[in-house]
């Protein structure tokens, strides 16, 4: 009784202090709450727009990534992964094994386009380059 007692204070005061949070908006005019996650968010350029619906960039075949995608799964789910064209489509064949996708015919091409312009592979740069013709010079210690 005593946890069901803490658990609805929590949820009450849960609910309670998101009322009072503030929407921010970005640089580009998105407000906080229709951001991706940060562990799913790309770099976005000024003139990237987001659907407010899916949180997917707006672009002319984001309708059928909609359509096709979206009846199963999170969109969350497709902004969360980076591929190449050729991986995309691995992943839609093994959907299509594994989960009972239908066959997308014509409209594969569509879709593909879509996530191969928006959701490429990540450019993970950790480091900078090594440094290329340096001289090193002695210390000379007192």
């Amino acid at each position: 009784m005593r946890i069901k007692a803490t658990l609805i204070v929590f949820l009450g005061l849960g609910i309670l202090f998101s009322s009072f949070r503030q929407e921010t908006k970005t640089q580009n005019g998105i407000s906080s709450d229709e951001l991706p996650s940060i562990s799913t968010t790309r770099f976005l350029s000024d003139t990237t727009k987001l659907d407010k619906e899916t949180g997917l960039v707006v672009d002319e075949n984001l309708y059928m990534v909609k359509a096709q995608c979206t009846g199963c799964h999170s969109t969350k789910l497709i902004s969360a992964n980076h591929f190449t064209r050729d991986g995309w489509k691995q992943k839609i064949r093994w959907m299509q094994a594994n989960h009972n996708l239908w066959d997308l015919g014509e409209t594969e091409k569509q879709v593909l386009d879509y996530l191969e312009k928006n959701y490429p592979p990540k450019q993970m740069v950790s480091r900078r380059a090594p440094l290329k013709d340096f001289k090193w010079y002695d210390l000379k210690l007192k």
